[in-house]
């Protein structure tokens, strides 16, 4: 072979290298441009429920482990999952080890190790704090730590589901270091880390303005090479779900659009223009009534609102909550709501099948049966066909948060309840306060100061069980807990909180499956405490050049953005 010839192909073959190097190199496609209609308020989501904080925090902060869009569980800053095969569960089912994969590190390049997991469960557990995922942490007696990449959790009772703790995008791990001096009733104090989390995950946080826009960029010590694509990150927040979707697929400016809750002619028509694709799937999105437990009336003093000291002088009463839900057109809503994105519900856990209960006598309205509950709870109609009992008006708040298909149905779920002689304030807020957790607003949907509100959420993976458990009567928001917790409508039963221990001490997937069903239907079906509407379909949309998007109805939906490129 001639020296020339060797030359050439030795520059030939540099060039491939060269090339391959740069199609790898780390944010290499510049900036991606994600729109949330809900604005992210805190990017903490041990302070927040809502689903907007946790997703884009899930950018920044991670798990030991995800769920994928089949609902199986993937390792994330571990080897492997721990099962009782591969002994990282005991035979005993009250041991589980989790082995850090070596190497990680945070962004600011410190290495990530067992510490930081231990200490993210005395964080959420502290006794002096409040934390909107306490419910993952159910059972642990102790958590070990007997050298840097090991995590040894140990249960007080067998615990044959353990991936709750440190698993999906609603309990990622925080850093000790930037936390350590947050625990308890300093917690939402901590503005800059609670703001500008320090994590594992494919983002660094640049800068953040709650309720409008967050700016992120690529995380140099991110542990896969090559990867995120991108390398800034602009994650507008606020609008409506319609502009969202018009942002993405007809003007092109944006390159995601999350949960674009609009009517499907809507959503079709906006298709057209060319510049987007919508992508939708079923999980376990509930869109429900939550009946409050408890008085919220502002005539109350502050601290004893909405808390166990004051039962709801209205709601207590099974019989009018089963007559509200009895006169609910739900198919009517899946019409002008969803559509094919919609099924009309009457269970909270609604999937896996598995675990779905044969409850659909809500399916079907029932003005009449309604009327008639009402007539024997007491409350007969008045001169303007309003009910009334002792000189006191049948008339209810009902609030929820902005968004165009949620006004819908506030609009024809009052009707369904004047229909029966029931008369409704209607009162809707943003998402991005609606949700957001902040303990000093009077606006949250945590601290209930309404009759009724209507939300979605879901659940991390395909076992309901941390979910059930939400609604013990420890979880209840309260001033204790700076107003955060799980149970929303401060639902409380001795039995329930039994089942619940139960269930977490069951092996057996037949028993589990029938536990899981009738603590189910006695949030629904019995004591009509949560109002099922819809199961709704998750439907979001992404640029047509946006390549590696999967949605993922099982965790967080930008669970694999570390994989997201722009298409050549």
């Amino acid at each position: 072979m001639s020296k020339l010839k060797t030359l050439l192909l030795a520059t030939a073959a540099s060039a491939v290298a060269l090339t391959g190097a740069f199609a790898q190199e780390r944010g290499r496609d510049g900036e991606v441009k994600i729109i949330y209609w809900q604005a992210p308020s805190i990017l903490n989501p041990y302070l927040s429920g809502g689903t907007k904080d946790i997703e884009s925090a899930s950018m920044v902060v991670e798990p030991l482990a995800r769920f994928n869009q089949d609902g199986e569980l993937v390792p994330y800053l571990v080897d492997s999952i721990p099962t009782l095969e591969n002994g990282g569960i005991t035979a005993d089912n009250k041991t589980v080890t989790w082995k850090i994969t070596d190497g990680i590190k945070w962004s600011d390049g410190t290495p990530f190790t067992s510490a930081d997991v231990a200490f993210t469960a005395e964080y959420c557990r502290h006794p002096e704090g409040g934390c909107a995922q306490s419910a993952k942490f159910d059972g642990i007696d102790k958590i070990e730590t007997p050298d840097p990449l090991t995590v040894i959790i140990k249960y007080s009772e067998p615990k044959y589901v353990p991936y709750s703790a440190f698993v999906g995008g609603q309990s990622p791990i925080i850093q000790k270091a930037q936390f350590q001096e947050c625990l308890g009733a300093k917690a939402p104090e901590c503005t800059d880390a609670n703001f500008g989390p320090i994590g594992t995950g494919p983002f660094v946080v640049t800068s953040f303005k709650p309720n409008d826009v967050i700016t992120m960029k690529a995380n140099e010590n991110y542990r896969e090479a090559g990867k995120p694509a991108f390398a800034t990150v602009t994650f507008k927040g606020g609008g409506s779900a319609e502009a969202s979707g018009r942002a993405v697929m007809e003007t092109g400016e944006f390159d995601y659009g999350w949960n674009l809750q609009l009517a499907p002619s809507v959503i079709q028509e906006m298709a057209k223009g060319g510049k987007g694709t919508p992508i939708s799937a079923f999980g376990t999105l509930i869109e429900r009534i939550e009946m409050n437990m408890t008085d919220p009336s502002p005539s109350l003093p502050e601290g004893e609102r909405a808390t166990a000291k004051h039962p709801h002088p209205i709601l207590s009463d099974e019989k009018v909550r089963r007559a509200l839900s009895m006169a609910i057109d739900r198919p009517l809503l899946v019409e002008i709501g969803y559509g094919q994105a919609g099924r009309p519900a009457c269970n909270l856990v609604n999937a896996p099948i598995a675990y779905k209960s044969d409850n659909t006598g809500c399916l079907v309205q029932d003005i009449e049966g309604a009327k008639k509950l009402l007539d024997e709870a007491g409350w007969a109609p008045g001169g303007d066909g309003i009910r009334e009992k002792d000189g006191k008006k049948l008339k209810l708040s009902y609030q929820t948060s902005t968004n165009a298909v949620r006004q819908d149905f506030q609009a024809i779920i009052k009707q369904n309840w004047k229909d029966i002689g029931v008369d409704t304030e209607l009162r809707n807020l943003s998402g991005s306060v609606f949700f957001g957790g902040d303990p000093a607003s009077p606006d949250t949907f945590q601290k209930f100061y309404a009759d009724v509100e209507m939300y979605a959420n879901n659940f991390d993976g395909t076992d309901p069980e941390q979910y059930l458990t939400q609604y013990t009567c420890d979880k209840a928001p309260r001033p204790e807990t700076g107003w955060q917790g799980e149970n929303i409508n401060r639902y409380c039963s001795a039995e329930y909180d039994k089942l619940a221990v139960e269930l977490g001490r069951t092996g057996d997937p037949a028993k589990r499956q029938a536990l899981a069903k009738k603590m189910n239907d006695m949030l629904t079906k019995d004591s009509m405490t949560i109002v099922p509407l819809v199961d709704r379909g998750r439907v979001s949309a992404h640029a047509n050049s946006l390549g590696g998007v999967v949605l993922n109805t099982w965790d967080s939906e930008l669970w694999n953005v570390a994989d997201w490129h722009r298409k050549k």
